[in-house]
């Protein structure tokens, strides 16, 4: 009986898909995207917008001035106040029935943590108006 060495002919089509080159392919162009992406937002510069137009506040508002200096000393007006005396003192704000407008005046050349840290300790006082003053 001789053998015969013949490829057996497939009559029917594949029914099963090989989708591991898919898998490779996504999770190649996930770390692609992953390495991407911090560089994207990191590589753009930002000087932020000065003010254009004088702004109409009506004088029936009640305004207090917050500033920052350079060094991160902080001023209630003209006043130089600890970061603990501004904790008091917004919180006996937060109990007036009509609180005031707190303007932020920082200097351009602070970390913006700085900024970042007397917002949030405003708005952990339920304090909401808040003007950002630019020049």
């Amino acid at each position: 009986m001789p053998r015969t060495f013949r490829k057996k002919e497939r009559l029917g089509a594949l029914s099963e898909i090989n989708v591991t080159p898919l898998i490779d392919l996504a999770f190649v162009l996930l770390i692609i995207f992953m390495i991407a992406t911090p560089l994207i937002e990191h590589s753009i510069p930002i000087e932020l917008p000065e003010k254009e137009t004088e702004s109409t506040t009506p004088n029936a508002v009640d305004f207090e001035t917050i500033s920052i200096d350079r060094e991160g000393r902080y001023f209630w007006g003209k006043e130089a106040i600890k970061w603990e005396a501004l904790e008091n003192r917004l919180s006996a704000i937060a109990m007036q029935p009509n609180p005031p407008v707190l303007k932020i005046r920082a200097d351009r050349s602070l970390p913006y943590q700085n900024v970042v840290s007397l917002l949030d300790l405003i708005t952990s006082q339920q304090l909401t108006k808040i003007n950002l003053e630019t020049l």
